[in-house]
This record gives C-alpha cells, sequence and structure tokens, in this order.
C-alpha cells in the first residue's frame, strides 16, 4: 500500500469518526434539528418571496419568515396543546374516579343489539361484559394517563423544552439566511455524478413539502371537523377527541373513523338517533371526504408515489421513528425508488 493510499484511508476513517461524534453531539437535540430543517424546507419558498421584496437584505427577511412560521404554525400548535393538557387531565380524572365508564357503555351497547347479533357476540366469546369493562377500563385509564401525563410533560420538563424550542429556532433562522449557501456546500461534497446529485435533491425537498403539508393539512382539517361535531353533540373533551383524530388521520383511510365510529355506534344502541344519525353522516359524508380528497391530491400527486407505498411507507416510519416517522417514511421511500431509477433507467414497458 503506498504512502498516498494509507493517507487517503485515514482521512475517510477520521471524516467517518467526527462524522458519528457529531451526530452523537446533536443527538441530545435530535427532534430540534429535525423540526428546524423540516421548517426551513416548508418555509423556504415564503423566505425567497420575501427577498425579492428586500434585496440585499437576507438577515431581515429571514427574522420576518421566523416571526411568520410563529404565527401560523408554533403559536396555534402552544394554544392546542394548553387546551389539551386541560381536557386530557379532566377526562382522566373522570375515567379514575368511575364517572365515565366504558365499560358500562359497551353493557348499553350489547343490551341495545338484537338477538341474533348477541348470538354471534356469544360464538364469538365477545358477551363477556365483566372482562370487557375490565379491559375498556384499564386501557381507557392508561390512555387517558398517558395523554395527560404527556400534555403535561412540557410544564414539567420546561428548561428542557425552553432550550429545545430555542435550538429549534435559531437554527430554523440561519438555514433560512444561509440555507441555499449550505445546499449547495453539502452538493459539492456528496461524491455523486451531478446528473445523480440534482434528482435525489429535488426528490428529497419535494417528498418533505408534499408530506408534511398534506398530511398535517389533512390532519388539521379532519381533527377540526371532528372536534366540531362532537361540540356541536356536546361530548365531552372536544379538542381531546378532534386531537386524537388529527393524530389517528396520519394513518390513510381508517384514521378519524377509529374515534368517531365508536361513538356513533353507541348513539344509535342507546337510542340518540339524531345523534348517531348526524354524526355517521358527517363522518362518513364530510370527514372522510376530506381524506379521500385532500390526500392523494396533496401527497400522492406531488410526491408521484403510488398511494399504498405511501401509506406502507408512512405506518412502517411511524413504527420505526415514532411521529417523525410520518415524514421520514416516505422520505426514505422517495429517495428509494429515486435511486433505483437512477441505477436502472428506462421504461420495462407494461407488465403482461
Amino acid at each position: 500500500m503506498t504512502p498516498h493510499h494509507l493517507q487517503d484511508k485515514a482521512f475517510v476513517l477520521l471524516l467517518i469518526l467526527v462524522t458519528i461524534a457529531f451526530g452523537a453531539i446533536l443527538w441530545q437535540f435530535h427532534g430540534a434539528v429535525f423540526w428546524g430543517v423540516i421548517l426551513a424546507i416548508l418555509f423556504a419558498p415564503w423566505h425567497r418571496r420575501l427577498l425579492d421584496r428586500m434585496p440585499g437584505h437576507p438577515t431581515l427577511a429571514a427574522l420576518c419568515t421566523l416571526a411568520l412560521c410563529l404565527i401560523v404554525v408554533i403559536l396555534p400548535l402552544a394554544a392546542i396543546t394548553v387546551s389539551l393538557a386541560q381536557e386530557a387531565t379532566v377526562i382522566y380524572e373522570r375515567v379514575y374516579t368511575g364517572q365515565i365508564d366504558f365499560g358500562l357503555y359497551l353493557q348499553q351497547v350489547i343490551a341495545a343489539l338484537p338477538a341474533w347479533a348477541v348470538n354471534l357476540l356469544d360464538g364469538l366469546h365477545l358477551t363477556s361484559v365483566g372482562q370487557w369493562q375490565q379491559r375498556l377500563s384499564a386501557v381507557a385509564v392508561q390512555a387517558s394517563q398517558f395523554l395527560a401525563t404527556q400534555a403535561l410533560n412540557i410544564g414539567q420538563n420546561t428548561l428542557e423544552f425552553i432550550v429545545s424550542f430555542g435550538v429549534m429556532l435559531y437554527l430554523l433562522f440561519f438555514l433560512l439566511r444561509d440555507g441555499p449557501r449550505l445546499a449547495l456546500r453539502i452538493g459539492q461534497a456528496t461524491p455523486l455524478e451531478p446528473n445523480h446529485k440534482q434528482p435525489l435533491i429535488r426528490n428529497f425537498t419535494t417528498v418533505i413539502r408534499a408530506t408534511v403539508k398534506g398530511n398535517i393539512v389533512v390532519a388539521a382539517a379532519q381533527g377540526a371537523l371532528g372536534g366540531l361535531i362532537f361540540w356541536v353533540l356536546g361530548i365531552q373533551g372536544p379538542v381531546l377527541w378532534g386531537v386524537l383524530m388529527a393524530f389517528l388521520s396520519l394513518l390513510p383511510a381508517v384514521g378519524a373513523g377509529l374515534i368517531w365510529v365508536p361513538v356513533a355506534i353507541y348513539f344509535l344502541a342507546t337510542g340518540a338517533l339524531w345523534q348517531g344519525v348526524v354524526l355517521t353522516a358527517f363522518g362518513v359524508g364530510v370527514i372522510g371526504l376530506v381524506d379521500n380528497i385532500l390526500r392523494p391530491i396533496l401527497v400522492g400527486k406531488d410526491t408521484k408515489m403510488p398511494d399504498y407505498i405511501v401509506l406502507i411507507s408512512t405506518l412502517g416510519g411511524m413504527a420505526l421513528f415514532g411521529l417523525t416517522g410520518f415524514v421520514i417514511g416516505p422520505v426514505i421511500a422517495a429517495l428509494f425508488i429515486a435511486s433505483w431509477e437512477l441505477f436502472a433507467p428506462g421504461d420495462a414497458g407494461p407488465t403482461r
């Protein structure tokens, strides 16, 4: 081995080691870094428009974009979090003290069923109310306790939250101001052919924008509509249920229905017919329509990925990375498809 080759290998090894070490240092704030990068990509078009209106003032344009991000994204999320913490705490106390008994609701539903349905459930061993009551009560207590704990977690770890929030805003400002220059530098340092780098970078940014905007718009719309109909029908904790529907709507097709369908069944089974009919019609005709119309337009169309790939990559990403996986999963899937298309270009033609 020549000294030149040895120096190259030593340098590559050093590069790998310092990169791993730097990643370990940043890991403590990986959430803040991740969302700082995501918000910078989402608000980059706004920043470019502001920069066109105030040329020569990149710092001022970045500050204005940061203020816009605070008003549009962060302040509404903070207000929702405060309401969620209050309602989750109330629901947890009511479940824990027995004022809300999901087992009793199940018993009322079973009692309202026709005989053939009860016999069918008996055959499937699904009418043992005592066992279901214990299970549902335990699940309800655990779920409401988890929600209350998570919602109040920010208040219990105020210092950690403030530091992470400050890091995200600080990083977001510099990514907005210096983002194009930083992206150019990263592109130059990436050891790929230019005709390979451009499609990968384009896919990366397009999928992030489409996934985040699409999923967040669908989640916000379904959560807001679900919370509104729950409030109109007088169901306690509409903000809590709306947030749950928004979160579950990240799962395409089934999402928000996991919340409103059992409530509609309970209304219909216990004689509250107009509430059950209204909730069913609204759930199918409005909440479901939002998912069926907006998601393919905002997510599938821009990412140019089939719906089943979007669904599987979203579920897999969330299973592996948690909440941030609804972004990471589709991005990895899009880069996978783009990389293989670059490796094996051309159209194989239709399958016969």
